[in-house]
């Protein structure tokens, strides 16, 4: 990008999602400081802990402003922020809705990881998988009072398959977001921006997920049984009771032709290769994380367990 097109840029994020762009935006424009979300308690210690994006910030850049608002529309932190002179707001992941009166006469853009206007919300990867979508992708959108309403500005695209998981698409999405936000900047920049309005009769939502939402039946096919590991793969995680003790499943396949007469859903088929009976086809557990332990291929934790043909696996009841 010419050295004449270069923005001032502020950045709100607080995810990992909005870390690659930040980094391009960090190498190709000005960013003159970054919002995000106050330190947090992490851990089994319960340790203060920043934001993905703080931390890379604070590491690289010490001596820029990083501000922490835990209200970012509070009057003082507003007209901090409103006066740096910056082109443009770059939004992604932030995790706090910014006012009218902040974003007042300010060109404002937000990264979300989807196909707009199909999964507004907070969680539209885990949505996308869950649904069975075949596309999912990244939209650059201006901010609205609405959530997620704002005018389409550029979008991205990319194939889901039934073996991807949203810790998988995330990932994916993360490092599609760079390429497409310097591009909607560049034309930000030139003044050819398009901004398109979204087509209301086709919004679907994607709400805040929860731990109690990761939850299987096994009474379920084996192809949606495995559309919701996948969705909720790494966080929150499928949990299921063997010997009385939490798995998260996290990775598997559906085996449609092997049918599993006689065997009630839920029932450990085929110790060796992890086969378990679902109401229609069976799953095969692929990759799992025992509670206490780390994750792990279903061979290994065969190898450790010893687990029997006729065992069922439940749902967990803290989840129920």
């Amino acid at each position: 990008m010419p050295l004449s097109q270069r923005l001032r840029l502020v950045f709100f994020g607080s995810g990992a999602f909005g870390l690659p762009t930040l980094q391009a935006l960090d190498q190709t424009h000005d960013v003159l400081a970054v919002v995000t979300q106050p330190d947090r308690p992490a851990g089994r210690g319960g340790r203060l802990t920043q934001t993905p994006i703080a931390d890379w910030w604070s590491q690289n850049h010490p001596q820029r402003p990083l501000f922490k608002p835990e209200k970012v529309n509070t009057p003082e932190v507003l007209e901090a922020i409103r006066a740096l002179p910056a082109d443009a707001w770059v939004v992604i992941a932030f995790g706090q809705k910014l006012s009218q009166r902040l974003l007042a006469d300010r060109f404002a853009i937000n990264l979300h990881g989807s196909l707009l206007p199909r999964w507004r919300g907070a969680a539209p990867i885990n949505a996308a998988i869950l649904a069975g979508d075949s596309f999912a992708g990244n939209t650059v959108i201006t901010l609205a009072d609405r959530m997620d309403a704002g005018l389409m500005l550029g979008s991205s695209r990319r194939p889901v398959t039934p073996e991807t998981t949203a810790g998988d698409l995330h990932d994916a999405l993360a490092a599609d977001g760079p390429a497409l936000m310097l591009d909607v900047l560049a034309r930000h920049a030139a003044g050819s921006l398009t901004p398109q309005q979204q087509d209301e009769s086709l919004v679907t939502l994607a709400p805040k997920i929860s731990r109690a939402d990761a939850q299987i039946n096994f009474n379920s096919s084996a192809a949606d049984c495995l559309r919701r590991v996948h969705a909720y793969s790494p966080w929150p995680g499928v949990t299921v009771m063997h010997r009385e003790k939490p798995l998260k499943l996290l990775r598997v396949t559906a085996e449609h032709s092997l049918q599993t007469p006689g065997y009630a859903p839920g029932t450990l088929i085929d110790p060796a290769a992890g086969f378990i009976a679902c109401g229609e086809g069976c799953l095969r557990v692929i990759e799992l994380h025992p509670a206490g332990g780390k994750p792990m291929p279903w061979a290994e934790y065969a190898r450790g367990r010893h687990p029997l043909s006729g065992e069922v696996f439940t749902c967990d009841p803290a989840t129920s």
